[in-house]
């Protein structure tokens, strides 16, 4: 495991790794995001939905997201996927997995956790 510590950078095996993992992730964000943005879309149409009693909603729970709350949830899943496609962008440029305060390399366990991370814990840690 010291040796972890002393590299600089990942190699191009460990890169390809994480650029799957970030990949998968960012298909299921954006299959999540289109859920969120049509939820958001259709939430004002008067469709056969409306029609079904009250007591079926309330056992079968909130199975139709509010307007707004469908509109947070696709902004935050917009967000990740920024940051999914930004990590992919560090992977093409070879900054990948190099925290942005302390220039070391975020842990793999950190990384396969929140593979768009840019900061190591020892760093995050700091920020609070």
């Amino acid at each position: 495991m010291a040796q972890d510590t002393e590299k600089k950078r990942y190699t191009k095996e460990e890169l390809e790794e994480f650029k799957e993992l970030i990949l998968d992730k960012l298909e299921n964000a954006k299959a999540d995001y289109e859920l969120y943005k049509n939820a958001l879309n259709h939430s004002d149409t008067n469709d056969i939905a409306d029609t079904s009693p009250t007591f079926k909603v309330l056992e079968e729970g909130a199975a139709v997201l509010s307007k707004e709350e469908a509109g947070r949830l696709a902004q935050r899943q917009l967000k990740f996927i920024q940051h999914l496609q930004a990590a992919l962008v560090r992977i093409e440029n070879g900054t990948y997995g190099i925290c942005r305060e302390t220039g070391k390399l975020i842990s793999k366990e950190r990384l396969r956790a929140v593979p768009h991370a840019t900061l190591s814990i020892e760093a995050k840690n700091n920020q609070k």
